[in-house]
């Protein structure tokens, strides 16, 4: 791999200046390293198991904010029955492994269980209410729990609408998690929530089982909301699972727009690859300026905006002097750590972990702004992004840091 003379620093950042324009990388290279940084940082894997027709897509797309997220389409295979999928594709932060035909046909989930056993994982059940016929996935769950009895379990009982009475619309508020289920409820729907429940509570395994009622519709089906239930599915995921899987997906500064979501996905999907390549004993600090470079020319593109020599010069004017230190300084910073024997072989990795991926963080959220303003036909205040990227620093360190102590303990 290619290095840089460090004590240089305005040669470095002229350098960095022309990575996240055109970062000048060997592919091959490039792909070792991403392929070793993702080893260090993995992704998160939920194991979808239902039926065909059960709403497995239907809760892809409400965890992730995207319509044009499916299971089934665009996945990769893994297993002679599984499928993956990553989202988002160019820089995942979530992967979905999805288990085909259960029910249809013999499904012996040995090879998936075994698959999952290396992975941070949340099996996630989906089971329709109105379909009676659930053997084949609860034999699939006391398989797995019997052999994992720790791993925690979350059941979606999905398609509620479906047996309610004609005409009637959702019950407001959510009234799911009472005990018993209070009568405003249909009865029809009644029983088949609790026949479901009923059957789940004998499953063995000493990990807490959570069973949340939702539906999850489109928009011209005219039930309202249509995304019903899904406050109850994320706090469930949220206690079930510690990879905060929901701060991930989500941006919940108080600016918004239209892209924000995907921008956020996208700006965190990239952070850990950089968050992983920061990690590694040794790695050409070009490597992280071309992950950097990626997401910024992502951005650009949801955003619809150019990301060309003008613009990246305008950008990194934008960021000032100032910025260009401390970022070289948390690079320098880095790199002396890790070569310092065993304190480099630790403290060194979190210190580059934490770098790359906060300085990663920082720039993407500086970039929104750039790109927001930009398309809108403002002027855009040195001061705001100067202060956005000194925020997103804190916020970004905080954010992913529970992902990588978890997988460095």
């Amino acid at each position: 791999m290619k290095y840089y003379d460090l004590s240089n620093w305005s040669d470095y950042w002229k350098q960095l200046r022309d990575n996240l324009l055109d970062p000048k990388i060997d592919e091959a290279e490039l792909e070792n390293s991403l392929r070793q940084a993702r080893e260090n940082i993995p992704v998160p894997v939920l194991w979808l198991l239902g039926k065909t027709q059960a709403g497995k897509t239907s809760i892809v797309r409400a965890l992730t904010g995207s319509e044009i997220a499916k299971v089934g389409d665009g996945t990769k295979a893994c297993t002679k029955n599984s499928y993956f999928y990553d989202f988002p594709l160019e820089a995942p932060v979530v992967r979905f492994l999805d288990t085909r035909g259960l029910g249809e046909v013999a499904y012996d989930p040995t090879e998936d269980i075994q698959f999952c056993e290396s992975q941070a994982h949340l099996l996630l059940a989906v089971m329709k209410v109105a379909d009676l016929r659930q053997e084949a996935i609860f034999d699939v769950l006391h398989t797995v729990r019997q052999r994992h009895p720790e791993w925690p379990l979350l059941i979606a009982q999905t398609g509620l609408h479906e047996l309610y009475p004609l005409g009637d619309d959702h019950i407001l508020p959510w009234p799911y998690d009472s005990q018993p289920l209070p009568p405003s409820i249909p009865s029809e729907l009644q029983q088949a929530l609790l026949a479901q429940r009923n059957t789940a509570e004998k499953l063995p395994g000493s990990a807490p089982i959570h069973l949340v009622a939702i539906d999850l519709t489109p928009a011209e089906e005219g039930f309202e909301p249509p995304n019903y239930g899904l406050d109850a599915l994320w706090q469930s995921i949220e206690t079930l699972s510690s990879l905060g899987l929901r701060n991930l997906l989500n941006d919940d500064q108080a600016v918004q727009d239209v892209y924000r979501r995907a921008a956020h996905q996208q700006i965190v999907g990239h952070s850990l690859t950089a968050t992983g390549l920061g990690a590694l004993p040794v790695v050409d600090l070009v490597a992280v300026s071309a992950v950097q470079a990626k997401l910024l020319h992502s951005l650009a593109a949801i955003y619809e905006q150019q990301w060309d020599k003008q613009t990246t010069s305008e950008f990194i004017g934008l960021m000032g002097v100032g910025i260009a230190s401390g970022y070289l300084a948390r690079v320098v910073g880095r790199t002396v750590a890790k070569i310092i024997p065993v304190f480099g072989q630790t403290i060194g990795a979190v210190w580059g972990a934490s770098s790359s991926g906060a300085t990663t963080y920082a720039l993407g959220k500086a970039a929104v702004y750039f790109f927001v303003m930009h398309q809108k036909g403002l002027d855009i205040d040195a001061a705001t992004i100067r202060k956005i990227y000194a925020d997103a620093l804190e916020s970004g360190a905080a954010l992913l840091k529970k992902r990588f102590h978890s997988k460095s303990k």
